[in-house]
């Protein structure tokens, strides 16, 4: 039986999640069906643009995605910091952009006079919706049941369109979210619909790249794209929000590791790359194997030993699910 997602997430060990959501029946999320010849193309823009809406409403961020056929990854950062500065107003414009609220909600936004017991009872409202969203739960939520919305509207049926839950996994440590990214951002090279990473349509990497190149400074943050969480470079005092790496470290990360996918073989990788794999504790045949196999080589948590026993032991678990893969890649 699977584990209640609050068992799943634990924000004090680490606010990064790799997401991935399936269709249920064989009708296309995107694609061209085989049978009927029809095109479902236009399906990746509307979760393209829906999910890099949503970190606008909610305290989560995109730090990778990439839209497949019949499904789609997402790498998540939850901003729980931000959340809790949010005023009480902000809470109920961004709780109101996604639903109506009630009446309660709806007056106080009006500036409606409201008694001491209506605003006992809007702070009750308030800390549950500010709860949820920063929650990566409701935000797959959202984000499916939009997009299920128009599917099923242009399908002319009914029914479910996705999978009932939605796949997670804990990115407990820096080796295990960089693995994680290459893995989602090079999904179009593996399934062969792109030749480079840059070529991959309606993926991060495409995005970060395209910036990229018209950037004077691509590292700096406010030149990367806006709508993702930006590469903030090295380890440092006084370290901004954002990814523990130079955007343009990682970007030749991803190609090389997209060589040696494509190559089916070992292939040269920079010296710019193979410090970064050094740095992450890991040599070229672990870290091609996750970046090939990530979904399927972890379960819940992917990490090192250290991290995945004590996060397992604040989520009062009886044993570390997944451990021995775990020691493996990142022993």
């Amino acid at each position: 039986m699977p584990k209640p997602r609050k068992q799943q997430v634990s924000i004090e060990d680490t606010p990064y999640y790799h997401c991935v959501s399936r269709c249920v029946r064989r009708a296309f999320l995107c694609g061209t069906d085989s049978v009927t010849g029809e095109s479902y193309e236009h399906r990746r823009g509307w979760l393209e643009n829906k999910l890099l809406e949503l970190p606008q409403v909610f305290a989560i961020q995109i730090a990778a995605y990439a839209i497949m056929s019949n499904h789609y990854h997402v790498v998540l950062y939850v901003d729980s910091d931000s959340s809790k500065r949010w005023t009480d107003e902000e809470v109920v414009e961004r709780w109101h952009s996604l639903f109506k609220g009630n009446l309660l909600s709806q007056r106080f936004m009006r500036g409606d006079e409201l008694n001491k017991a209506d605003l006992a009872r809007l702070q009750i409202y308030l800390t549950e919706w500010r709860s949820r969203l920063t929650d990566i739960s409701w935000f797959m939520r959202v984000l499916n049941e939009s997009i299920a919305r128009e599917a099923n509207l242009e399908d002319d049926c009914t029914g479910r369109f996705w999978e009932g839950r939605f796949k997670s996994q804990a990115l407990l440590d820096e080796a295990a979210l960089m693995a994680c990214m290459a893995y989602v951002d090079l999904n179009p090279v593996r399934a062969c619909i792109a030749k480079t990473p840059e070529d991959s349509e309606h993926t991060s990497i495409k995005l970060r790249a395209e910036k990229a190149q018209t950037a004077h400074s691509p590292n700096h943050l406010h030149q990367q794209p806006k709508e993702l969480l930006p590469f903030a470079g090295n380890h440092r005092q006084d370290m901004p929000k954002g990814i523990a790496m130079k955007l343009t470290d990682y970007l030749e990360l991803v190609d090389a590791t997209g060589r040696i996918i494509r190559d089916d073989k070992r292939g040269f990788i920079s010296d710019s790359s193979t410090k970064i794999l050094e740095r992450l504790g890991l040599d070229e045949d672990r870290w091609l194997s996750m970046t090939q196999h990530f979904e399927n080589t972890f379960s819940t948590f992917a990490g090192n030993e250290e991290k995945l026993r004590s996060t397992c032991e604040r989520l009062q678990y009886q044993r570390p699910p997944g451990l021995n893969r775990c020691r493996t890649a990142f022993g």
